[in-house]
């Protein structure tokens, strides 16, 4: 979105995504932010499982730092599903690879991973209907949504 909320304070503009978003009713929200971390932060990664096991209290999430940020990321998950509650959305676009967005793929360290962030597997978990997709297939959903 262009928005400077990345881990490194940075962002990572899609134009394909805003020219996706531009005429449709949407609300950009980090979950990272909504937890409480800062921009910029530490990369974080799991260290074992992945989005759904951390709900489950199964597995951590640490910043290269070695500080575990779980609570972070579970409670920011919490308040992005507050959010996405209130109003009626049928498509959540998420970004790739984030260990809170990540759709398909996240990272345990620098090796990237099968499996979901914590803000994805909520959403999964608490919003039967809900289409999620990563800003990286959004191509796809541009002419039934």
């Amino acid at each position: 979105m262009g928005i400077n909320c990345r881990y490194d304070g940075k962002n990572c503009l899609s134009k394909n995504l805003l020219n996706f978003l531009k005429d449709r009713i949407f609300i950009p929200l980090c979950p990272e932010q909504l937890g409480g971390l800062p921009t910029p932060r530490p990369r974080a990664y799991f260290a074992s499982g992945d989005g759904h096991s951390a709900l489950l209290n199964k597995s951590k999430i640490f910043s290269l730092g070695k500080k575990e940020v779980t609570e972070n990321f579970i409670k920011g998950a919490n308040e992005g599903l507050k959010v996405a509650r209130y109003y009626p959305f049928t498509l959540a676009v998420l970004k790739e690879g984030s260990p809170s967005c990540g759709v398909n793929y996240t990272y345990r360290k620098r090796d990237k991973i099968n499996g979901c962030g914590v803000f994805t597997a909520l959403l999964k978990k608490e919003m039967s209907g809900l289409k999620i997709v990563s800003e990286l297939e959004i191509k796809r959903y541009d002419k039934i949504v």
